[in-house]
């Protein structure tokens, strides 16, 4: 096992220009935030206290006399303490206290200046290499996926391909698949990127993030299919990438959560074809003349580091996993009145934690996936995030027995750096067999 950690102030500077509005650090914004744990990982032993240096600049400048209120709670859970500080020359210092069991807690920041409300907020963890699951693994649950997998393999590989020459280069060819999941006629598309020339190259299944949208970015990756590996991006819901914004909008609004279709049952949930969907996926590059016959990984972010989980677990044919802030993580931990995973079922829609849907979540809990994968595993998430909150990526990593490595980014809320990316296209090659 192998632990890597960013220093907190490199990455500050470093991502501060990626962030995106929603989050802590907006690009081009007027007003900069900068928390400061007194530990540099962010990290603390379970009754050790945490301190945190607070500094606030508008333009660059100091703001100076500025009042910050606070509230410091549990990762994504209702605040604990509330108060204010006067910031003197843009400064200040908030003692968040300590935890008496494993977790994280945020410090949560907001202020006011020229009439503006200005928020931010910082975890920090506590012995969060101890945290431990709540879901309990179904004594079924190995054996309801080999036959949920036996059962789809009787189901013949059938697919279509066409080029797309707007994402072939000449280093790469490009074609959308629309591949067939079962009889009743459901289905999945994807972007297959292949190197040109001679010779036969490892392969990559890439699933996608939650919502209902397009393949983001196909070219965003390229430097896999150019650099001589098989990349296949994947959609989930069956709906053509080309399709347009106002037509996806339209299809989420119709679709709704789909998520929670089927929550009931075990056999009729959503999610159930995707799971098998993707595994799927994995028949197909490996049967491309061009898969060189060894290498085979998922990879994914948020529901695709969920997705790139569960299908390494799937499908011993994987030789190794890399998945980002993993969804779909420990889902009823909130039945103890602790931060869950996405998507926060039991604490957004509480009517939902009925004992057939609590049943249902645990045949997809990434987490009993998890347990069960033996390839090689790379996980990287942040402590900022509140889609996908710490906790339960370091549940599923503190689950995995399997070899692994953590990058920890501790700054990072629900994305990854074009760098990080890059270093799993890296780890990737440095694990070809």
């Amino acid at each position: 096992m192998k632990i890597l950690r960013f220093a907190t102030l490199i990455i500050l500077c470093a991502f501060i220009l990626q962030a995106k509005a929603v989050e802590n650090y907006p690009y081009r914004s007027d007003v900069l935030w900068v928390t400061r744990p007194d530990h540099a990982d962010w990290l603390y032993r379970v009754g050790e206290n945490a301190v945190v240096d607070v500094e606030l600049y508008k333009y660059g400048v100091p703001a100076d006399d500025v009042t910050v209120a606070y509230a410091i709670g549990e990762d994504l859970m209702p605040a604990q303490s509330e108060g204010e500080i006067r910031l003197v020359d843009g400064r200040g210092k908030i003692d968040l206290g300590t935890m008496d069991e494993p977790g994280f807690r945020d410090l949560r920041l907001s202020a006011t200046i020229d009439g503006k409300k200005w928020e931010h907020h910082v975890k920090v963890g506590f012995s969060p290499e101890q945290l431990v699951p709540s879901v309990s693994e179904p004594a079924d649950f190995a054996d309801f996926w080999a036959k949920a997998v036996e059962e789809d393999k009787k189901f013949p590989l059938s697919y279509t391909m066409e080029p797309v020459e707007k994402y072939t280069t000449d280093k790469m060819s490009c074609l959308l698949v629309k591949l067939q999941l079962n009889p009743a006629g459901r289905s999945m598309y994807a972007y297959l990127f292949i190197p040109k020339g001679d010779g036969k190259f490892p392969a990559v299944l890439t699933p996608p993030g939650a919502g209902v949208k397009t393949i983001k970015e196909p070219m965003g990756h390229r430097y896999y299919g150019e650099g001589g590996m098989i990349r296949l991006e994947l959609e989930i819901h069956g709906l053509h990438p080309e399709l347009s914004e106002e037509e996806f909008a339209a299809l989420r609004k119709e679709m709704g959560d789909y998520l929670k279709f089927g929550l009931t049952d075990k056999d009729a949930y959503y999610m159930k074809d995707v799971y098998l969907g993707c595994r799927r996926f994995l028949d197909l590059l490996t049967s491309l003349p061009q898969w060189d016959g060894k290498n085979l990984f998922t990879q994914g972010g948020s529901q695709g580091g969920a997705l790139a989980i569960t299908t390494a677990m799937l499908d011993p044919r994987v030789t190794g996993c890399v998945a980002n802030h993993p969804a779909l993580s420990d889902m009823s931990r909130y039945l103890e009145g602790k931060t869950g995973g996405y998507p926060h079922f039991v604490r957004k829609n509480p009517e939902l934690a009925t004992p057939e849907a609590i049943n249902t979540m645990a045949y997809y809990d990434v987490v009993n996936f998890a347990r069960h994968l033996k390839c090689p595993v790379r996980m990287t998430w942040g402590y900022n995030d509140n889609t996908c909150p710490p906790t339960t990526s370091y549940i599923v990593y503190n689950t995995i027995v399997a070899p692994k490595e953590a990058l920890l980014t501790p700054v990072n809320e629900h994305w990854t750096s074009k760098e990080t990316e890059r270093g799993h296209y890296d780890w990737i090659k440095a694990h070809l067999k």
